[in-house]
């Protein structure tokens, strides 16, 4: 029987070479000369870490950060941009989470809406990915649509397809 995988990984190495090329931007840019920038990957956590020294350099350094993963292959849905930023002292600091893997909450969301959709697929949590499996490969292409085409907050991938 067809199936595939959907999965929400990020490669560390891609992640880390955004990380090294916005850091250059940064230490390139005029507008940032002679201020306080700390940026750090930490990959055990999968968290990057911002120390700047005001609200504004903080979203330009976002905004950096988005572009340079967007251009390495990375969606953007995969920075959880969520939390607030803590004033601490003279400095601003905000953690961006990296999302990796689909939890179970979100995992109940996308198969409940293969579920719904009514194909004739079965879908099933494994770990942190869901294995889809139907009788003819156009189902299964028509799933791969459906999650495309649905408003997830995840940056989906759909790998191991068998026939």
């Amino acid at each position: 029987m067809p199936s595939f995988d959907i999965s929400s990984k990020v490669d560390l190495q891609t992640l880390d070479n955004a990380v090294n090329i916005a850091k250059k931007e940064i230490d390139n840019r005029f507008d940032f000369k002679g201020t306080h920038v700390s940026f750090e990957l930490n990959k055990k956590d999968m968290t990057i870490a911002i120390e700047v020294e005001s609200e504004m350099k903080l979203q330009q350094l976002e905004d950096v950060l988005l572009t340079k993963a967007m251009r390495q292959g990375l969606e953007a849905k995969c920075f959880d941009m969520s939390k607030e930023p803590s004033a601490s002292g003279k400095y601003v600091r905000k953690t961006i989470v990296i999302r990796n893997g689909i939890d179970k909450d979100n995992a109940k969301k996308i198969v409940k809406l293969i579920k719904d959709s009514g194909s004739k697929v079965q879908a099933a949590i494994m770990d942190d990915v869901i294995r889809v499996t139907a009788k003819k490969i156009d189902e299964l292409q028509a799933v791969i649509q459906l999650c495309r085409s649905s408003d997830l907050e995840l940056a989906l991938q759909f790998v191991n397809m068998k026939s």
